[in-house]
């Protein structure tokens, strides 16, 4: 991969990083509130606070598993892989990469584990 595509999709990556980091910040002080405002409410608002915590925790543990592709991706450009099928080693398209910046998989592999034929 060209060296400017590179710094594009770096770019990108690390823009993403800082907006999903920021979204797990912002969930973790909601969590924190919502502990400290938990006493004075009758049972339906706690309920209502209870899962709205559990759905910002729940974001959050998918937010900080998308930080982890996303840090991998830029070690793959660190070490010059980015942009290669871990599986089959072929070129990963870039409108892919467009898309998914941290795409592990090229489409017919992706198409292949979804299916259930690659694990």
């Amino acid at each position: 991969m060209r060296s400017r595509d590179l710094d594009y999709f770096k770019k990108q990556l690390l823009q993403k990083k800082t907006a999903l980091i920021d979204v797990v910040h912002k969930a973790e002080s909601y969590g924190r509130e919502v502990e400290a405002e938990g006493e004075a409410m009758d049972m339906a608002d706690r309920a209502s606070k209870s899962y709205t915590k559990e759905f910002m925790f729940s974001l959050s543990n998918l937010e900080r598993q998308l930080i982890i592709l996303v840090e991998e991706a830029l070690e793959r450009i660190q070490d010059g892989s980015y942009g290669e099928c871990t599986h089959c080693g072929e070129i990963v398209g870039r409108r892919r990469l467009e898309a998914v910046p941290w795409a592990l998989l090229c489409v017919h592999c992706q198409e292949m584990k979804e299916s259930g034929r690659l694990s």
